[in-house]
């Protein structure tokens, strides 16, 4: 081998190690903010990210972790049969939350994270008979890139993952009926940012049906809302920076 190819191969490794530790660093500030603005679910529910490089790796939480607890080398590299690759400290995956991630980046080469919840107002929406609505202008954004996913029971069954997927499609939401909410994008910013408005819209539904009779816009603002709504994800420009500051100032620590 020559030294110009060892030389090219050695900063090849470098870039993707450099990449790597990017991508861990920015999924364990999302860890963060999940149990930042409450929304965590004591060690259960996931956030994953593909790993670059043709290996098709990928970073999840070690089962028994809490959300705030995340960091950036405590992640676990799992390929994506949910075999432990790499770890750094605890190695246990849990099997019902891979289901659900693997079947998201296997079936959708665009979704370089996927993150899921169980948070309260996300459950109680997904166990409405009418789902979202278009209650609120943070909904109606949501609405053009929503879909639904009914309730199959505690997500071990491998069968499920080629009909999530079907239900999925080309969106970037989904509403788990009975069971909580899901996002996917290109990158943890954009998948953070999907996951913030859908989670607002939900929370904006249970107060506003809390407080009696609702008021529902005409179907032409709804329409005008969901095409002004194309560009959501640009949004992660703006607010995942924003969401940077606000966790380096309330929980430091998650890029080691």
């Amino acid at each position: 081998m020559s030294t110009m190819t060892t030389m090219n191969n050695a900063t090849d490794a470098d870039s993707l190690r450099k990449a790597e530790w990017n991508v861990r660093t920015e999924l364990a500030a999302a860890y963060r903010l999940v149990a930042l603005f409450g929304w965590d679910d004591l060690v259960f529910t996931h956030l994953s990210a593909r790993l670059p490089g043709p290996e098709h790796h990928f970073l999840i939480n070690p089962y028994g972790l809490l959300f705030h607890e995340i960091t950036a080398s405590s992640l676990v590299k799992v390929d994506q049969d949910g075999q432990v690759v790499e770890s750094g400290g605890l190695a246990r995956v849990n099997p019902a939350g891979f289901t659900i991630h693997s079947a998201v980046h296997m079936g959708r080469e665009d979704a370089g994270a996927v993150m899921h919840l169980h948070a309260s107002d996300g459950v109680a929406v997904s166990a409405h008979k009418d789902g979202l609505l278009p209650l609120s202008q943070t909904a109606m954004l949501c609405l053009d890139h929503l879909c639904y996913h009914d309730y199959e029971g505690v997500a071990l069954n491998l069968d499920e993952r080629e009909r999530l997927i079907r239900d999925l499609g080309d969106k970037s939401m989904m509403i788990l009926r009975n069971h909580g909410v899901l996002t996917a994008g290109k990158d943890v910013a954009e998948t953070f940012t999907y996951l913030y408005f859908l989670m607002k819209a939900c929370e904006i539904q249970v107060k506003t049906q809390s407080c009696g009779p609702v008021y529902m816009p005409s179907e032409q603002a709804i329409q005008t809302t969901a095409e002004q709504s194309q560009q959501l994800g640009m949004a992660s420009k703006l607010t995942w920076p924003a969401l940077r500051r606000l966790l380096d100032s309330k929980n430091p620590g998650y890029a080691v």
